[in-house]
């Protein structure tokens, strides 16, 4: 395997920050560290992945972006932030939408890394899987260049995560529901992702610190099409079809959402009075029903920008922190009555 940025901070006796610094050719490095750490570079012939050969040690200016569907709403705008904040700052970017496969996801990241990119920004929970073996391409990744992970948390080195406590934002908003009165409960999901599972613990806590009990009537998983909310609508309904009763609805989504809308005003039910609904991201979708739909804002415009900031830094051989969580914030609108 080539010598990676971490053996040569092992071989020099020094941090990954400081071989960044010396490639970077930033200041405050010492000349004996410079030679200590340039002299192993030159032993075995070490290029960095994230600039261009013929080119010295130049940064290409160039960050690569991957999102698994570039439609969601949440990964659109979060694109939008990013290609803006990046833009501001000298950067342009590359995007590849590579679908939920993991092996396309693998293809399209070693795309990106031959394009001699200076970082690459994975927008979205959905590229972190749960076993270390279906990780190991980040690892080999974050190798050659820092990896950036919006919305989702993964430890490895060189590997920087900026994401929202979804799991007590979706706490909080159950409890707020649970404390105006409403106890019989659903809670619809379409993502068994990092950020879907975390939302999903966050309202089965919400009910256990209630005293309320959690049960497969409490929790459904819908694997149709988000944008569709009549087929949403059809789901819910079904729900209520099948004898279980519920007067609450909090969705891990704002289209997850608007289904619930769109289901109570089918059966006359009045919203919030008799039912009552809680989405999640607060997306543009929430001005567009009748009453508007109370929801979680997920904090993406903060999240964006402080991502960047640590990749700039990051670039520019600082050390900053791993990971950086903000908490969600709960937008009451006509869909609730708190």
């Amino acid at each position: 395997m080539a010598l990676t940025i971490y053996d040569i901070s092992q071989k020099a006796g020094v941090s990954t920050a400081t071989v960044s610094r010396v490639l970077n050719g930033s200041g405050n490095v010492s000349p004996s560290t410079q030679k200590k750490v340039m002299d192993i570079i030159e032993e075995y012939d070490y290029i960095p992945n994230a600039f261009a050969r013929g080119m010295g040690l130049r940064s290409l200016k160039t960050i690569g972006i991957l999102c698994a569907d570039s439609s969601d709403l949440f990964t659109a705008k979060a694109i939008y932030l990013l290609e803006q904040e990046l833009q501001a700052n000298g950067y342009e970017s590359l995007l590849c939408c590579t679908g939920y496969n993991l092996g396309a996801r693998k293809n399209y990241l070693n795309l990106i890394l031959s394009k001699k990119v200076d970082s690459i920004i994975l927008v979205g929970s959905n590229f972190i899987a749960s076993t270390e073996l279906e990780n190991e391409y980040i690892n080999e990744a974050a190798s050659h260049v820092p990896i950036m992970l919006l919305n989702a948390s993964y430890g490895c080195p060189n590997v920087y995560s900026t994401l929202c406590d979804d799991r007590a934002s979706m706490y909080e908003a159950a409890s707020a529901m649970i404390r105006s009165g409403i106890s019989d409960l659903i809670y619809l999901y379409n993502a068994g992702s990092y950020s879907g599972l975390k939302k999903l613990r966050g309202f089965q806590s919400a009910l256990e610190e209630n005293g309320i009990s959690h049960s497969p009537e409490n929790i459904y998983f819908y694997d149709g099409k988000a944008d569709s909310t009549g087929d949403i609508a059809d789901f819910i309904e079904h729900i209520s079809d099948s004898g279980i009763a519920f007067h609450g609805l909090l969705a891990a989504d704002d289209s997850l959402a608007i289904g619930g809308v769109k289901y109570a005003q089918r059966k006359g039910l009045r919203i919030p009075e008799d039912f009552s609904v809680i989405g999640y991201n607060n997306s543009i979708l929430t001005t567009c029903c009748t009453p508007e739909l109370t929801s979680v804002d997920n904090c993406l415009e903060t999240m964006t920008h402080q991502l960047v900031q640590t990749l700039l830094h990051v670039l520019a051989g600082e050390e900053m922190p791993k990971k950086v969580v903000f908490s969600g914030k709960l937008i009451e609108r006509g869909t609730t009555r708190f």
